[in-house]
């Protein structure tokens, strides 16, 4: 019965309490209601989320009075899949949420719960003492699918979209995204929590989020970004029973610095200001815990832990389509990160497609797809181990303390079982090969996939524009000259020269050109993963790419926002051809039209009114060959 909650049934629970054929452990079935206590004045929202397919599947709403509320056939997800229900008003008494489906024995298809609705809002959560927020259910094969359905609605748009917000607060206040919408009934989603989180912290954030909603354990890692020809390693783990104590900052901070700001504060809280916060509620001291606590924590050397090590938040996993699904984390070797939110399986007119977030320092939250240019890989012990990874189960003790279960552990455990280092065994070229076969096992369409790879880059550069274009308003809003960090700083720091410059991103986008000039070369090497047209040649397909690649960058544009306001358009071609240039222009001292490798006395660098100074410029030169190179320094 769903009364004031959620019911889940994992893999490994049915088993503990049913036969091993019940209908509930056979689909590997979880079921959600949301909010937590349903009552006539919010809307009600289920979710049955499953391992399998469900094929022919139906999730239908009955009111009490019998009729059909709600209904849907559309199936999301794969794996898991899940299928969502809503109803905007419902009313008192007794709701039925029936999940019918197709292809399995009669006894099984139907599975139905009963949903009791309030006619009152229930009394509050309360925050409790010794847990940042109270536990109710546990980590296990049914919160893991939930959590991977959530992530994939939050992200959510046509795949031809290249969907972008601000701040990550701007998604999780959508009501039509985001299934856990005031779930708490504290209205924790309208206090006008803003919520900015740069690349490291955006898998963390939404982790917590969910972890919060949902009363399960959540922890972090305190580690090093690596150096001296080693990984990171992670030398503390705090979590919400045990907490990290406050550090009291040297300097007071202004609030357009925190990433975490409540409720348009206008200056930051003292310690003794934020403790006090703290302890006003749950909603707040969830806040008080992510902008004070988890943000000023992680980095993006806790994606790069070296592949067997246990004390870690991440674990590496098999590159296999059944393994990889929303929620799971790209650790690339250079300091990014990024979310799975979307596996789009291929079909026959189209190649499969996997679609991550990221978050930018500037706050904005963009969707991408998994390709070579913007998912780095490499294989250095002095980078640590990139890849694709999953969150480490927390689990509470016999006398309730939380700890991580080691690698060992989940490799026996029924309910994960996806441990594996083999990532940490591929080469570059494996790596890429492997995740072709994993998105696309049938032979592609050579010319289909030359498309992919220019519709790839297309979205990377329109990415770029919006970054280029926030640092263009910083400008114009009065921003003072940024100063260059020394040496491999640039690529690793905070501040203005983090949230505006873009040496990071140039040199993916210099790395993405490369993949899509070299794409007709990677066919000629591997024919035999591509469905080549009959009677041609290897040769004359790679000839034929090579045309089609030139006509396309010619054909798409893009336009960004001169120094006066004007637009001025470029072709991909304009952009590819900038190679050199781009090398040279991530600095926001410099003007737009610099940025976009604009030609000196060109018609298109007549606007521009700023520069960098000549002892910028001249570190920017000593600095050239990493990109020139496409290469990351070492770390010290």
């Amino acid at each position: 019965m769903l009364i004031a909650g959620a019911f889940f049934a994992s893999v490994a629970d049915a088993r503990a309490k049913a036969p091993s054929d019940s209908c509930e452990n056979a689909a590997g079935l979880a079921v959600l209601t949301s909010p937590i206590a349903p009552w006539k004045g919010a809307p009600l929202r289920v979710v049955f989320a499953a391992d399998e397919p469900l094929d022919g599947g139906e999730l239908t709403l009955i009111a009490p009075d019998g009729s059909v509320s709600a209904k849907s056939r559309e199936r999301h997800g794969g794996p898991p899949y899940f299928y969502f229900a809503e109803v905007a008003s419902p009313a008192v008494g007794t709701w039925h949420a029936k999940f019918s489906r197709a292809g399995t024995t009669a006894e099984c298809s139907t599975i139905a719960r009963e949903i009791a609705v309030r006619g009152a809002q229930a009394s509050a959560l309360r925050a409790t003492s010794g847990s940042v927020w109270p536990l109710r259910d546990t980590w296990n094969r049914a919160t893991e699918n939930l959590y991977s359905a959530w992530i994939e609605k939050l992200f959510d748009a046509p795949l031809d979209a290249a969907p972008s917000w601000p701040a990550l607060h701007e998604v999780l206040r959508d009501k039509s995204r985001n299934f856990l919408f005031n779930h708490l009934g504290l209205g924790e989603d309208e206090k006008g929590l803003i919520i900015r989180p740069d690349c490291a912290d955006l898998p963390y954030f939404l982790r917590a989020y969910f972890a919060f909603k949902m009363g399960l354990p959540f922890g972090y890692s305190k580690c090093s970004r690596g150096g001296g020809g080693g990984a990171p390693k992670c030398t503390q783990w705090w979590n919400i029973q045990k907490e990290e104590p406050p550090a009291i900052p040297p300097e007071q901070k202004t609030a357009s610095n925190d990433p975490f700001g409540l409720f348009g504060a206008s200056a930051a809280l003292s310690p003794a200001a934020n403790l006090a916060s703290k302890r006003q509620g749950l909603v707040k001291g969830f806040g008080y815990y992510l902008r004070t606590t988890v943000a000023n924590a992680v980095h993006s050397g806790n994606g790069r832990t070296a592949a067997g090590d246990d004390n870690t938040d991440y674990y590496p996993v098999p590159l296999k389509a059944e393994i990889l699904r929303p929620g799971m984390v790209y650790a690339d070797p250079y300091g990014h990160v990024l979310v799975l939110a979307k596996r789009v399986a291929q079909t026959g007119d189209a190649a499969g497609v996997f679609l991550a977030v990221d978050g930018q320092p500037d706050g904005t939250v963009a969707r991408k797809r998994f390709w070579r240019g913007n998912f780095l890989f490499a294989q250095d012990p002095s980078l640590g181990s990139p890849g694709f990874k999953r969150f480490r189960p927390i689990v509470a003790q016999k006398n309730g303390t939380l700890r991580r279960l080691t690698n060992a552990e989940i490799a026996q455990d029924p309910r994960y079982g996806d441990f594996s280092v083999e990532q940490s065994k591929l080469s570059v070229e494996d790596f890429y090969d492997r995740m072709d076969d994993v998105m696309s096992p049938a032979p592609l369409d050579p010319m289909r996939a030359m498309q992919e790879v220019i519709t790839a880059l297309e979205e990377q550069v329109k990415t770029r524009v919006t970054s280029v274009e926030n640092g263009r308003k910083y400008q114009n809003g009065g921003g003072a000259e940024v100063a260059i960090p020394d040496g491999a700083s640039i690529f690793e720091t905070t501040g203005a020269w983090e949230d505006f410059s873009t040496p990071s991103r140039d040199l993916r986008l210099l790395i993405a050109i490369d993949v899509v000039r070299g794409f007709p070369d990677r066919v000629a090497r591997r024919p035999e993963r591509y469905a080549m047209p009959a009677g041609k040649s290897v040769a004359d397909v790679k000839t034929e790419l090579e045309s089609l690649l030139a006509s396309e960058l010619a054909a798409r544009k893009v336009s960004y926002t001169r120094s006066d306001g004007s637009q001025w358009p470029l072709a991909l071609k304009d952009v590819a051809d900038r190679s050199a240039a781009l090398e040279m222009a991530y600095n926001v001292n410099d003007c737009v039209e610099l940025r976009w490798g604009a030609s000196d006395k060109s018609d298109e660098a007549s606007t521009c009114k700023r520069r960098a100074s000549g002892a910028q410029r001249g570190k920017m030169a000593e600095y050239r060959s990493w990109f020139h190179e496409r290469r990351r320094p070492p770390r010290g």
